[in-house]
């Protein structure tokens, strides 16, 4: 059995670059996907969904250097289970409620803005996905 997904997003805040005690290269982004679409009352619903996207080794350097926040980015990857739920990670906010975190093993990560875009602004020239109060992890 093989899965994988593909995801075009753009990066609520800085990559984290982190080295685990081996010694291997591990970086964390947080990656929002927009989706735009008609609601049943006629108006345009913006729909975002964040992804929790991990990247290992050289790779890992490579995208701590040279992407930032609102880079947008392609991700090629498989979905990381929780181990408890076999679904997303659950975790609660500060105001008690239950959120849902989806976690993404990258294998691949390809750089869309070209060089001096994305320097905190998606496509439309506005924050991605509401800004970085809204990056639930």
């Amino acid at each position: 059995m093989y899965h994988t997904i593909i995801l075009i997003g753009n990066l609520g805040r800085d990559p984290e670059l982190r080295y685990i005690p081996s010694g291997q290269a591990v970086t964390t982004l947080n990656v929002a996907s927009n989706r735009n679409y008609k609601g049943s009352d006629g108006e345009m619903v913006k729909e975002t969904i964040w992804f929790r996207v991990s990247v290992w080794g050289k790779q890992a350097e490579t995208v701590s250097q040279y992407l930032h926040k609102g880079s947008k980015v392609l991700v090629e990857g498989r979905l990381q289970p929780d181990p408890a739920s076999g679904g997303p990670r659950l975790w609660t906010d500060k105001e008690g409620n239950t959120r849902a975190s989806f976690e993404v093993t990258a294998s691949t990560v390809r750089f869309l803005s070209s060089k001096g875009e994305g320097g905190g602004m998606g496509e439309d020239g506005e924050m991605p996905a509401g800004g970085e109060e809204e990056i639930p992890f």
